[in-house]
């Protein structure tokens, strides 16, 4: 099968969830080591995305997200194609933090 652009989907997990509790920390946490666990990677701290090949697979792994959504929160799933994916435009920042000075180091002959 030819690869296809309009075949092609991205799925983007988008999530805002308490961390008031001990709990809710520990669901959040378990939420977002199950989207790595299962391919996604990480944009921003709240956003994940995923590569996948075909619209059913990308059904799969809709799938599995919805059934490890923590109880509390809000979570959304947003699937474009990767012709719509190629239109993205990314601003990362143009200053730059010093490096932490290197420790001394101490020989031992």
């Amino acid at each position: 099968m030819r690869l296809n652009g309009y075949r092609i989907m991205w799925l983007f997990v988008l999530f805002d969830l308490p961390t008031e509790t001990k709990k809710n920390r520990k669901d959040a946490t378990r939420f977002r080591n199950r989207l790595l666990d299962d391919g996604f990677n990480m944009i921003q701290y709240s956003v994940y995305s995923r590569h996948c090949p075909t619209s059913e697979n990308a059904d799969v792994h809709q799938r599995r997200v919805c059934s490890f959504i923590p109880p509390k929160g809000q979570v959304s799933i947003l699937r474009i194609t990767d012709k719509q994916y190629e239109n993205i435009v990314n601003f990362w920042s143009q200053e730059t933090e010093p490096l932490p000075a290197s420790p001394q180091q101490l020989e031992l002959f």
